[in-house]
């Protein structure tokens, strides 16, 4: 079941697999859903992978550290969800927050994969991997 970042951190709700099959998920509140879990039915007869589904994002890079780095701030405040590499940020595709990272001098690139935004700063929820490149996918360099 292909799920974009936001459809895998509501646990609660109608969701269609890749094949068609409507499914309900009511499942604990412990953080959003991983690409890689399964999913089953109360009888068992059904079986779902979660996966990432591809998104419309920006990756985000800079010719300095301290440049990502401000980036980054200036995203933050904005509440973006956003994914953090060793040398890019990924966020939601915005033609004006695009605009606006240009402006800044960074190189902005469009591009469409999975999307793995970090999970902030109050969530009890710890991402193995999260962050360091280890998603399929993302670049780890």
């Amino acid at each position: 079941m292909s799920l974009s970042a936001e459809a895998r951190s509501k646990v609660r709700g109608r969701r269609t697999t890749d094949q068609g099959l409507e499914v309900v998920l009511q499942l604990p509140r412990t953080g959003p859903l991983q690409p890689g879990e399964r999913l089953s039915c109360e009888q068992g007869q059904w079986v779902v992978e979660v996966l990432a589904a591809p998104e419309d994002l920006l990756a985000v890079e800079a010719s300095t550290p301290l440049a990502l780095l401000q980036a980054a701030y200036h995203l933050g405040n904005r509440h973006l969800p956003m994914e953090i590499q060793p040398r890019r940020l990924l966020i939601p595709a915005d033609g004006v927050l695009r605009q606006m990272l240009e402006d800044r001098g960074l190189t902005v690139v469009p591009l469409q994969q999975g999307f793995y935004p970090e999970p902030g700063a109050y969530s009890a929820v710890v991402h193995h991997g999260h962050g360091t490149g280890e998603h399929p996918g993302n670049d780890p360099s």
